[in-house]
């Protein structure tokens, strides 16, 4: 891979993994990351330089016919072959040509440094006639994942004739860097003012509102009643990790008992909800999904609290909050992770849904994108009251939508 001009370079923590051979270490890999400590693996983002060393340690002479180090990413689909989409390999000793093709005997202690550039692109071939170019994505591992995503070292030793190759290899973690746009000039001054955040009534550019969406339904099982809903999302319809999705939910109808019952904060069910794809046709946003590779769990559950009322409609504010360790948004030949944002039906006791009229899954959504980075010099704030907390988990989710639990895996039963 070629050097990149905006490398970075990296001098947080030293990581060492080790090899033994008749108890003694001989074989060592140092590398530096990232990473705050080694209670981590060594952590890297696009551009960074991955340098390091490789020490020998011969007790005797030992004939060694060439030593390299190879830097690789791959996916791999359960049951399938992993395909390398990285590769970047140097030797970093071999023999002098005198020596001949039988290797040169070694003795003694070796350090052997070795630098790489992580690339922000990689090319993929999609068909025969078909190459695209595509950003590294991140490390994927999950326990009960249909596919895969791993970055490594591998440092080989070709040792002499009729004496296998000697490996000593550790995975890495690669983080993407992806920012959202500047939200709106009214949202900004919001955060920086630390004042409230302007509605979609005043700020038509800091929001993007969802619906409506037409509801009816049965009041305690005597008589019916309509409503309406719509849900504003902050726009731009990006969100670092580990900040929080500012929400903005309103409904209206001529019944004020029904506006009063399902306009109560836990009557309502906003999931940040993640899909998996993979397969062929993983990088396709349209294509119709196939149960067997596609798969849905809840990343995160908003909270509301009441904003304003009148006669004939209430408005709530809400938030979701974006985890610490929910993976950002990325697509990637055969594995992609897209978000959006659900609005299921209200959880209200007193009113049964006409599942005839609306259906019984998702009354409102809306894809959003989840990133890395905060846009420059913007701090999100949240404004959730005191003692409202985010709601921890997916089972709500999962329950209504049908779906079955592996270990953190959850199935469709159904095509959305």
């Amino acid at each position: 891979m070629g050097t990149l001009a905006t490398a970075s370079s990296v001098e947080n923590f030293e990581h060492c993994f080790t090899m033994e051979r008749n108890g003694k270490i001989w074989l060592s890999l140092h590398v530096r990351s990232r990473a705050k400590s080694a209670a981590t693996p060594p952590i890297y983002t696009e551009g960074d330089v991955v340098s390091g060393r490789v020490e020998l340690h011969f007790d005797k002479p030992e004939k060694i016919k060439g030593i390299n180090i190879a830097m690789q990413g791959g996916t791999t689909a359960v049951g399938q072959e992993e395909i390398i989409f990285l590769d970047a390999t140097q030797e970093i000793w071999s023999p002098d040509p005198k020596q001949g093709k039988s290797g040169e005997r070694l003795q003694g202690k070796y350090a052997l440094p070795f630098k790489f550039v992580l690339p922000k692109e990689v090319t993929m071939t999609l068909s025969k006639n078909n190459k695209a170019e595509f950003k590294l994505p991140p490390n994927f591992s999950e326990r009960a994942s249909p596919s895969y995503i791993d970055y490594k070292l591998i440092v080989t030793v070709r040792r002499g004739l009729f004496l296998a190759n000697m490996t000593l290899s550790h995975y890495f973690a690669y983080v993407p860097l992806t920012t959202p746009p500047l939200p709106s000039t009214l949202r900004q001054m919001s955060y920086r003012s630390g004042t409230g955040l302007i509605g979609p009534d005043r700020d038509r550019y800091g929001w993007k509102v969802v619906g409506p969406a037409k509801l009816a339904g049965t009041l305690f099982n005597v008589r019916k009643t309509g409503l309406e809903c719509e849900l504003a999302i902050a726009t731009p319809l990006a969100f670092p990790v580990r900040s929080p999705i500012p929400l903005f939910l309103t409904l209206r109808s001529n019944d004020e008992q029904a506006l009063d019952i399902l306009s109560s904060p836990s009557a309502i069910r906003v999931f940040l909800v993640r899909s998996l794809a993979n397969g062929s046709d993983a990088v396709d946003d349209d294509v119709v999904r196939r149960s067997n590779n596609f798969f849905v769990e809840s990343a995160g559950q908003a909270v509301f609290w009441s904003a304003s009322r009148d006669k004939n409609s209430r408005t709530l504010q809400g938030e979701l909050e974006v985890r610490h360790g929910v993976k950002p948004s990325f697509v990637f030949p055969r594995f992609a992770i897209r978000y959006s944002l659900d609005l299921l039906p209200f959880a209200a006791p007193g009113f049964q849904l006409d599942t005839t009229a609306n259906g019984d899954s998702v009354l409102l959504s809306e894809t959003v994108t989840i990133c890395t980075t905060h846009a420059p010099g913007i701090v999100p704030r949240s404004y959730t009251p005191p003692g409202y907390e985010h709601p921890q988990g997916g089972g709500d989710y999962n329950k209504s939508m049908g779906l079955l639990e592996n270990g953190n895996q959850r199935f469709y039963h159904h095509i959305r």
